[in-house]
């Protein structure tokens, strides 16, 4: 089975205190550690998975600069057997569709049996690039993708719904998956698989080798940090001023 992961490096701003630069743009990232999109290292376990079970290769993509190529030899060191990095910097500004279309030209060229990406970028929130890339590819596709199995010759695939519901698929080859985090426990890359990795080559591509370039479907005007709302009030005092203060506070508001 030959297998496509698409994956994407990312700044961790989870507990970091995030900026807007001076463009309005983006923001400032030269304090800000870099790491691969959470659900890409799942879509990458889970390829890595079926890789075990059914030979086959991984090929490991990146739309990125060229510092993208440290998170495509940590795939290379899990499991990956090749790595293509598309150079970000050659096509400008990106969202989720031109970002499908870019991979659609190179992955148009791989043999595959499936493709996997995570089931979005923890960056930008965009949902959209891997059913993007199914429909300009014309293959099936899956979103949320929380459990993949192959039983009597036909893939069985569960998604999650809203409500906590799953739905069940049956699927045909090739076909997309947006795979949710969860799905498994990825796997750390040895030290040893590390330094083998850090001497593989990764292709690159770039605009000479996509002439046409497509364009985008939204354009980002301006980001901002969300305004500070109303703050917790903490209450001091005995627990009789305190219980005062309460009733004072509900009665003030109608609640009662």
């Amino acid at each position: 089975m030959d297998l496509i992961v698409c994956i994407k490096r990312v700044p961790q701003t989870a507990e970091a205190e995030v900026k807007v630069d001076a463009s309005g743009k983006d923001i400032v990232k030269d304090r800000l550690t870099f790491d691969m999109n959470e659900a890409d290292s799942y879509a990458l376990e889970e390829a890595i998975l079926q890789k075990e079970k059914f030979g086959g290769t991984i090929t490991a993509i990146s739309l990125g600069p060229e510092a993208a190529e440290d998170t495509l030899r940590i795939a290379l060191a899990k499991g990956a057997d090749n790595a293509i990095r598309i150079k970000a910097e050659d096509f400008g500004e990106l969202d989720g569709f031109k970002t499908a279309a870019l991979l659609k030209e190179v992955i148009k060229d791989i043999k595959f049996d499936g493709i996997f990406t995570g089931c979005m970028a923890t960056d930008d929130s965009y949902y959209g690039v891997g059913p993007i890339l199914a429909e300009m590819l014309d293959i099936p596709h899956a979103t949320l993708v929380s459990k993949i199995e192959v039983a009597d010759q036909t893939l069985h695939v569960n998604r999650e719904l809203e409500g906590g519901l799953i739905e069940h698929l049956q699927m045909s080859l090739p076909a997309v998956f947006a795979v949710q985090t969860g799905i498994n426990e990825p796997r750390y890359a040895s030290l040893i698989a590390i330094r083998r990795a850090a001497g593989k080559e990764i292709k690159i591509i770039g605009k000479a080798d996509i002439p046409s370039e497509p364009g985008l479907n939204t354009t980002l005007e301006e980001l901002f940090v969300p305004p500070v709302g109303k703050r917790a009030e903490i209450l001091t005092g005995t627990a009789d001023e305190v219980a005062a203060r309460t009733a004072g506070i509900i009665k003030e508001k109608g609640i009662i």
